[in-house]
């Protein structure tokens, strides 16, 4: 065997294998205690940078001290009127200006401006010292319960902001628990052995632990957003266990043709391994192609995610090599009698690609016609961040905006902040804007305390999430402000959620260029083939658009949506999109690679394209299956948390990696394979020159055949 880099690492720790072990053992202790003892706090503020939102809240910050820390609100609705209930309302009002981290409680009953017209709703903003991520949990719950104690009798209070949607719908859940007893019963029907089950299951924890402490140790330098840790988790945990599942199955397969223990951990590195490591850097790759996006926030998630991958990577080909070193010949101990039986009859995969292969005309064209048709809904796609609308009905932050837009109207769940240096030009807007189409009302121009700064709020008639809402804040910077002579500017959470969908529409172009770019270049140097790359990115394309077709169905048309979780049909978060792409494209790229080398494989021996594509299938699609399975059920499952845009994420996710380990693996791609004949392998002699060699792997036991086109 070509005694390579991957064969020597694997002999090194398989021989090694106590002091490689012990080296994991102590240093996952280490960097998980030090990680998860030492944790950054999340940030949770998209946008930043030079957007004008951004530069408004720095004046905010510089000049109203007391607006540094975000707000929560009253929702207060009473039958027969506010006023008939104030001692009520005033006694909430007193025990909720006494809550953790509040400075100051606006009473309705000394602003006319937060009562409605109809007297019988009225709000009270509570003004924090502090981000709603830093909120502490138990206090705001314990706010939340007062307001509703306090309802009954004709009246209905509810507390509503960030920091009580924080507190109702927390990240995390159920969900690593339930993708890792997914991860178990696949293996399980894959291997048919608990201990050989085990070894993936092992190596993932190890890899995603050490990810996840050194995301903690991160925040302190890139600070992070707080559902970070569960994409990362979930992606770790599905690479995790893919990876390691690809490497133990080509290491029994060795075992099966009658390598030692250590030939055959050498062989499964050599080939499997090499892949994985190709597989995992695309992935890394694609990820850290976010940066291009210059939005804070999404490079540390980027980041984050991708140091997770790094590391079940690194434990894939080092910890994995030295525990089949301790369970040489054993690997398929503790059977389980159903699920390890073997049947003699040919693979079904291998029957399904010489049907694929007989009308590879019909076949190619129904797949993408399906992929197509699944895509359709993606043109319609709207980006927005959900508002408390789309929160489950029974909990507080959806009563509070409810009562709020039935009083008041949706906009005022969505209020443009204005500021400038100048308090007459601040004056000058504020006329302006209050006779501007789609804005509600304007609340009195204020004065910082040192007088260089006035800021007032503007409520536009619409929502958050309607489509309408982004065309007036364009209409207030582009000609209210102009005309009434400049010198202010829009920010507040609902400017900043439409400056970043803006910043999004326009470097998306540069991100799909830099991901497709860097994956391409990674898969010439691996397969060594310009048709093999071109053809796998037009398909990660195609599922990647379908995934996003499907996700704006449920998500945006609602379609399904109340049976995935989803309350209420909403436009699809801006960074969720954005952040799949990457992903989508390195993990589709995965699956390309770890077929196509094996196809690869049986090429080089001298097997004809269409015998390669039938051996290559047959010898991958079980474990592409298995790997693909322990996916989806990961992804999926963080349909059962809160955040609404999590669940996007996993849905997305979810779907995009079943099209592709379906409709591409098994249809797409052995018959484009069967059409391009030898043009597969075509390689130009310069290009062959400049890139780099690949280490080859040691040769496949399937004896040579005659070569056929």
């Amino acid at each position: 065997m070509h005694d390579g880099p991957f064969v020597r690492l694997a002999r090194l720790c398989h021989r090694r294998r106590r002091r490689v072990l012990l080296l994991w053992i102590v240093g996952a202790a280490v960097v998980m205690t030090v990680g998860f003892g030492y944790s950054a706090p999340a940030d949770n503020v998209f946008g930043g940078g030079g957007t004008e939102s951004a530069r408004a809240q720095d004046l905010i910050k510089d000049h109203f001290p007391r607006q540094n820390g975000d707000t929560l609100t009253l929702a207060i609705h009473a039958d027969q009127g506010v006023a008939a209930v104030r001692p009520r309302v005033e006694r909430v009002i007193g025990e909720l200006s006494h809550g953790p981290h509040v400075t100051s409680v606006s009473s309705p009953y000394r602003v006319t401006s937060q009562v409605s017209p109809d007297g019988r709703t009225a709000f009270a903003p509570i003004q924090l010292d502090r981000a709603s991520a830093d909120m502490p949990t138990s206090g705001v719950t314990t706010m939340i319960a007062q307001a509703r104690d306090a309802s009954g009798d004709g009246l209905t209070l509810a507390l509503g902001g960030d920091a009580v949607v924080d507190a109702e719908t927390p990240g995390g859940g159920p969900t690593e628990g339930i993708g890792l007893l997914a991860a178990v019963v696949v293996l399980l029907i894959a291997f048919g052995s608990l201990l050989a089950m085990g070894l993936p299951i092992v190596t993932a924890i190890f890899g995603i632990g050490t990810g996840l402490a050194g995301i903690s140790l991160l925040g302190h330098v890139l600070p992070a957003p707080s559902f970070s840790p569960i994409v990362a988790g979930l992606i770790g945990l599905g690479v995790g266990v893919d990876y390691a599942l690809f490497i133990v199955t080509r290491y029994r397969e060795a075992l099966d043709d009658g390598a030692e223990p250590e030939e055959a951990t050498a062989t499964a590195i050599a080939t499997a391994g090499r892949s994985v490591v190709f597989a995992g850097t695309t992935v890394v790759v694609a990820l850290l192609g976010l940066l291009v996006m210059g939005q804070r926030l999404l490079s540390a998630v980027a980041v984050a995610a991708s140091l997770t991958v790094l590391m079940t990577l690194i434990a894939a080909v080092t910890l994995l090599p030295a525990l089949l070193g301790f369970a040489g010949r054993r690997i398929d101990r503790f059977r389980v009698p159903v699920l390890s039986r073997r049947s003699g009859r040919r693979p079904l995969s291998e029957r399904w690609a010489g049907v694929i292969q007989r009308r590879p005309v019909i076949a190619g064209t129904a797949a993408t016609l399906l992929l197509l048709l699944l895509a359709v809904p993606a043109l319609s796609m709207r980006l927005s961040f959900s508002d408390a609308g789309s929160r489950p009905h029974d909990t507080s932050a959806y009563t509070a905006h409810h009562i709020l837009a039935s009083g008041f109207g949706p906009g005022y769940d969505a209020p443009l902040v204005l500021v400038s240096r100048s308090p007459a030009a601040a004056n000058a807007v504020a006329a302006a804007a209050g006779h501007t189409p789609g804005i509600a009302s304007v609340t009195p121009v204020r004065t910082s305390d040192d007088g260089a700064a006035a800021m007032f709020v503007a409520y536009p008639r619409t929502g958050l999430q309607d489509a309408a809402t982004p065309d007036v804040v364009h209409r207030l910077r582009d000609t209210v402000v102009p005309r009434a002579g400049g010198g202010v500017l829009v920010g507040g959470p609902n400017a900043g959620t439409i400056d970043f969908s803006d910043s999004v529409s326009a470097r998306l172009p540069w991100l799909i260029v830099v991901v497709v770019g860097l994956s391409l270049l990674l898969l010439l140097v691996l397969v060594r083939s310009v048709a093999i790359a071109v053809k796998a990115a037009v398909m990660n394309l195609l599922s990647i658009v379908a995934a996003y077709g499907v996700l704006t169905a449920v998500v945006q048309w609602g379609w399904l949506g109340h049976q995935l979780g989803f309350p209420a049909a909403t436009p699809v978060t801006p960074w969720v999109p954005l952040f799949m792409f990457p992903i989508l494209f390195g993990l589709s790229t995965d699956y390309e690679v770890f077929l196509i080398s094996r196809v690869r494989e049986e090429y080089d021996l001298g097997a004809g394209t269409r015998t390669a594509v039938t051996r290559g299938l047959a010898r991958t699609a079980r474990v592409i299956t298995a790997a693909a399975a322990i996916m989806v059920c990961v992804f999926l499952s963080v349909l059962l948390v809160g955040d609404i845009a999590v669940k996007q994420v996993g849905l997305g996710l979810g779907v995009a990696v079943l099209i592709d380990a379906t409709v591409v693996r098994m249809v797409l791609v052995p018959a484009v394979m069967e059409l391009l004949g030898k043009v597969n392998w075509w390689l130009p002699g310069w290009l062959a020159r400049i890139l780099p060699a690949v280490e080859p792997g040691p040769p496949a036991p399937t004896p040579k055949v005659p070569v056929r086109s």
